[in-house]
């Protein structure tokens, strides 16, 4: 699938990349990923959206000889991340005439990760344009989508919004375009949950902007081309600013057993209640699953025993983690069991700063739970069902 034609005048070149299950030695890709490059041909002038990621450089350049470019006179760097960015040396190798066109802060980036020189850029202000006769490109600035100096890049005379990571989603397909189907929409959800979440309030303003453009085609840097933009436009609307549902994340860990008979029986006092859990153990669930989870519940309880005085290592990286993503969760309670004592609630209490939650006070026990603490976790279990309600 080395090149696809959207139009007479616009094609994707990219790469796909099957096997990549960890992305930034972070992110598990359970289905891959695909690396986006576009290019546009004006009547006078040609451009490059983007280029790949550096172990597909070859690939990439043997790509740009297939298809014949005699001529390449811009490269459009939306984002310096090297998934993007980081065959810009070996483009410029074969079009040494070629100019990169980026923000001034992804200017300053791709000179500190050595993929430019001073003169080979040209800096764009936000809403500045460039014609390629008979084509226009305009560039919106969107910083911290996900990094401070991306941007998109508009069509304008075909409406066509080269959207970087924004919309986009770790998807290996020999399916071009979306189908807006389950899958696309599931792994766009993970991609933003992992991604883009942090970045919510910034995003809430972006999507503000572009809905003011008339766009026939989204066509972002990872993942499927999307005909139907509203798809992924109402989509990112409800994560980014839409009701948080009636749904508890459970996260735990167990040792020796305690803990699993307290979040057991929780679980099924929530049911009783009406609530809705999803349920993780942390020695093996994936975690981006439960990235996914944290965008629309409501509540998140943590389960976890006491190691050396504080919480289970997994617990501790999966507050962190959702410290870091900052979810739109309105409550958090804590349960658990100890030995001989330490300061677990503290201590994951203290992780969360950046999450704007009420604590609901924790069940945290001695041992295996008795007949008060059943009754405590009832009394959780009953007061998340009336916090759900009031936010109805």
């Amino acid at each position: 699938m080395p090149t696809e034609k959207i139009n007479e005048d616009v094609f994707w070149l990219g790469a796909l990349d099957w096997d990549r299950r960890l992305f930034d030695e972070l992110i598990p890709l359970p289905d891959g990923t695909s690396y986006n490059a576009y290019l546009i041909r004006g009547n006078e002038k040609t451009a490059l959206i983007d280029t790949v990621d550096p172990k597909m450089a070859d690939y990439f350049i043997a790509i740009l000889d297939q298809i014949g470019i005699d001529q390449l006179d811009y490269v459009v760097a939306n984002h310096a991340e090297q998934d993007h960015s980081g065959t810009l040396v070996a483009v410029l190798e074969k079009f040494p005439n070629a100019k990169i066109v980026c923000t001034p802060k992804c200017k300053k980036m791709l000179i500190d990760f050595d993929l430019a020189s001073e003169d080979q850029v040209i800096e764009v202000e936000n809403g500045a344009t460039l014609s390629l006769g008979g084509k226009t490109l305009e560039f919106l600035h969107t910083p911290w989508v996900h990094w401070p100096e991306t941007m998109v890049t508009y069509l304008q005379e075909e409406e066509f919004l080269f959207s970087c990571d924004f919309f986009g989603s770790h998807l290996a397909s020999t399916e071009l375009y979306s189908k807006d189907d389950d899958l696309v929409y599931r792994a766009a959800k993970r991609y933003y949950a992992e991604i883009m979440m942090p970045f919510r309030n910034k995003i809430i303003k972006h999507l503000e902007m572009l809905r003011k453009l008339s766009i026939s085609i989204i066509a972002p840097s990872h993942g499927p081309i999307y005909r139907n933009p509203d798809f992924i436009i109402n989509a990112y609307e409800n994560w980014v600013n839409g009701p948080q549902k009636n749904i508890v994340v459970l996260p735990f860990v167990s040792m020796h057993n305690s803990t699993r008979t307290m979040v057991e029986y929780l679980v099924d006092a929530l049911f009783r209640n009406g609530v809705t859990v999803k349920l993780f153990n942390l020695t093996t669930t994936d975690i981006g699953e439960l990235a996914i989870s944290l965008v629309d519940a409501a509540t998140i309880v943590i389960g976890s025993p006491t190691v050396l005085g504080g919480a289970h290592p997994n617990v501790v990286y999966a507050a962190y983690l959702a410290n870091a993503l900052r979810p739109r969760t309105k409550f958090v309670s804590i349960i658990g069991s100890y030995s001989w004592g330490g300061r677990m609630v503290q201590q994951l209490t203290e992780m969360i700063p950046k999450l704007d939650v009420e604590v609901l006070d924790p069940v945290v026990i001695k041992g295996m739970p008795k007949t008060a603490d059943y009754a405590a976790l009832d009394h959780l279990a009953a007061l998340i069902a009336e916090k759900h309600k009031m936010l109805e």
